[in-house]
């Protein structure tokens, strides 16, 4: 077993013995390293005054790099990669994006400025995002004084660059054992574990021994546990080694999605399958988000108010879980039993999730209602699956979240779909039937009555696309904004 964190920073290799587990990046760079450039703005993996660079090697064998915050971050989930700071950036003279932002006037006060910087460089340098829509690489770095018409103009002034090439140093940090840490929390007095196993045996065989052990993926969700909440996580598994479940396969008419890979890895396929998901995916978060968030953590983690459960249960996605040398397959939607609870035994983990790749001549259409378009948690996520034949709907399966304690699916809605023409009578006693699936809650997000009137505005919006789809129904994706408007 390995016990010291070894990752590049800046091109130069550090080690990290005796850290927390639980100790963030950001911590680990501000206070250990002294490298305060990097900025901590919510803690929590909004606000993006954090952002750094993070690069492992790909299959090809080079460096694949993605802007990441590292408030989330935990210390050994950078084990064996490569990390860039602002610091790395500048040598002699300002790097590029940093002379861009000076010539555009794109700072201000200068506190969010080094992860604008990290996050236009990552766009720069990276092999997918030099295309990537600039509203969206930044929609996950807030700035409250300049104004963002001018950080867009010096975005767009930014020419793409080579990627640095730390393939041969990231080669030589590989390890080909797992990770384990034991820590002494002086302050808590309890000991914190780390373990990292490198396949999927193996971390069949750690959770089975470690049953109340936190599994952590992409940490956006279970970073906010330690820097917002405060928990004390005695025991983490850290699923981040095992490559088995980072591939993305077609099988037999199923797509599988194994637990561990990211929603950045994901979209370009799932887009492709099916558009209206891949566009909401890319509302989904932030650039940042996306990058470290998996598929796999956002169904585990059972949030009533995740954006893909619905989508996946309207397609009639399936769930691998594994326990030990078991395996069993369940409909995604059984997964969810009420709020806070999945039907999961101890020591059963999320290994994929299979969505079928042929829809059998049905539409397929997710809506996503939020207070903003980019990097926001959703009110109302409706998904719908539907297919007519001869103007008779002959299938449908409808899910929500944001409306119950669980993504769940409106059965009394499909009933009042199924076999009926489609038209707007059937729409509205469909509508009218949602008010059977659902009692949703008041919260900061909506009321319980905008909620029930927007669930069956989307089932309308379905039927008025389908009719009239020459009528422009959707917010323009990442629409171009001149600078002067951005700025009124």
């Amino acid at each position: 077993m390995a016990r010291t964190v070894r990752f590049l920073l800046n091109g130069e290799v550090v080690e990290a013995r005796g850290v927390d587990p639980t100790r963030t990046l950001l911590e680990h760079l501000r206070g250990d390293l002294r490298r305060t450039g990097t900025k901590e703005g919510c803690a929590e993996g909004d606000c993006g005054s954090c952002t750094v660079l993070v690069g492992e090697l790909d299959e090809q064998g080079g460096a694949a790099w993605r802007a990441v915050n590292s408030c989330i971050q935990f210390v050994p989930m950078l084990d064996g990669k490569a990390v860039i700071t602002v610091e790395g950036l500048a040598k002699d003279a300002p790097h590029p994006v940093q002379a861009a932002l000076v010539e555009h006037h794109g700072s201000q006060c200068g506190f969010c400025t080094p992860g604008i910087v990290m996050s236009l460089y990552g766009r720069a340098v990276a092999a997918k995002g030099t295309d990537a829509p600039v509203d969206e690489v930044l929609a996950g770095n807030l700035c409250r004084c300049t104004g963002y018409g001018a950080i867009i103009a010096a975005a767009r002034a930014i020419a793409p660059e080579a990627a640095p090439d730390v393939a041969d140093k990231l080669a030589g940090l590989r390890r080909d054992e797992a990770l384990s840490l034991d820590y002494a929390d002086p302050i808590a007095g309890v000991t914190r574990r780390w373990f990292a196993p490198l396949s999927v045996d193996e971390l069949a065989a750690t959770y089975a021994a470690h049953p109340d052990a936190v599994v952590v993926a992409g940490a956006t969700d279970i970073g906010l546990w330690v820097t917002k909440l405060r928990k004390p996580l005695e025991t983490l598994i850290d699923i981040g080694r095992v490559d088995a479940l980072k591939t993305v396969t077609r099988e037999d008419g199923w797509l599988r999605i194994g637990a561990g890979v990211r929603y950045v890895d994901a979209l370009e396929m799932l887009g492709e399958l099916y558009p209206d998901l891949g566009a909401m995916m890319r509302r989904l978060g932030s650039t940042q988000v996306r990058n470290s968030g998996t598929i796999g953590g956002n169904i585990a983690n059972g949030s009533p108010i995740g954006d893909m459960p619905p989508a996946l249960i309207a397609l009639g996605a399936q769930l691998v879980l594994r326990q030990g040398e078991v395996r069993r397959t369940i409909p995604l939607e059984d997964f969810f039993v009420a709020y806070g609870k999945q039907d999961r035994a101890p020591g059963e983990f999320v290994e994929a999730v299979r969505a079928p790749t042929d829809l059998d001549g049905a539409m397929f259409k997710v809506f996503k209602l939020s207070k903003r378009f980019d990097q926001d948690i959703s009110a109302v996520c409706g998904a719908f699956n539907i297919r007519i034949e001869n103007e008779v709907v002959t299938h449908a399966r409808i899910a929500y979240g944001g409306m119950a304690g669980t993504p769940k699916r409106a059965i009394a809605c499909e009933a009042a779909l199924v076999g009926r023409l489609w038209n707007r009578t059937t729409i509205l006693a469909a509508v009218e039937a949602l008010a059977s699936d659902f009692t949703p809650l008041s919260d900061a997000r909506a009321s319980a009555a905008y909620r029930a009137l927007t669930a069956g505005n989307m089932l309308r919006k379905v039927f008025i696309e389908s009719a009239r789809p020459d009528l422009e129904t959707r917010v323009p994706e990442a629409a171009p904004q001149a600078p002067e408007a951005a700025n009124a």
